[in-house]
């Protein structure tokens, strides 16, 4: 059972929105995060765990993508407007650690064709996989529109050193709904990943870029 209601939930999305939107609007649209403690868990000795759910509203809309794409690609990441890189533009790159650690700065994730996946460590090295943005393979079946909104709908919960984690589940444009809907279905995903599940939870928090963290357990 999960033991943070709805009801809560739509109780704290509803002052974070009332902070963010009505007493101090930003010039620029502030992301909605769930903040996460943990207890109970030791990351030098408990398995670290790693999982990716896709959210049902887009939580990251502004998320900058680009596709290493081969001729079939190119054609269609133009016709949707994503930018793009050919074989040749990554072969520029001269395996420039410098260059490669910039393109992977530039863009919040990347896609490549399936034809193009094994060579992506001889043309750049590990650079994208050192930044955790190893593009995730498209085949020329698969609509990149779709795929992109795939990328800017999935969040993924890491545990790595320390215990506390933060995840981006939304963003203040969005309705009530669609915030709690993101928020119920990120904590439960999260919670099915602990070893212990909710008595592995210390704290859950959400919080606007600007606002204050809100206590939702």
């Amino acid at each position: 059972m999960s033991k943070v209601q709805p009801s809560a939930v739509r109780a704290s999305v509803k002052n974070l929105l009332a902070y963010s939107t009505e007493e101090k609007p930003r010039k620029f649209t502030e992301t909605v995060e769930l903040q996460i403690g943990l207890k109970n868990y030791d990351p030098q000795r408990d398995k670290r765990f790693s999982g990716t759910v896709r959210l049902p509203n887009v939580p990251k809309p502004k998320m900058k993508v680009c596709i290493l794409a081969d001729a079939a690609h190119i054609d269609q990441a133009k016709a949707v407007g994503l930018d793009f890189m050919s074989v040749d533009d990554l072969k520029k790159l001269n395996k420039n650690k410098k260059l490669i650690k910039k393109l992977a700065k530039k863009y919040d994730a990347f896609l490549a064709s399936e034809a193009l996946i094994k060579q992506i460590p001889r043309l750049l090295g590990p650079g994208l996989s050192k930044a955790g943005k190893f593009p995730t393979p498209v085949t020329h079946s698969d609509n990149l529109e779709e795929k992109v909104t795939e990328i800017k709908s999935t969040i993924k919960f890491q545990l790595k050193k320390v215990l506390c984690l933060g995840v981006a589940v939304g963003h203040v444009q969005m309705t009530e709904d669609q915030l709690v809907t993101n928020i119920m279905m990120s904590i439960n995903f999260l919670v099915s990943l602990l070893k212990k599940n909710w008595q592995n939870v210390k704290s859950l928090f959400i919080k606007s870029t600007m606002g204050k963290p809100i206590r939702l357990f």
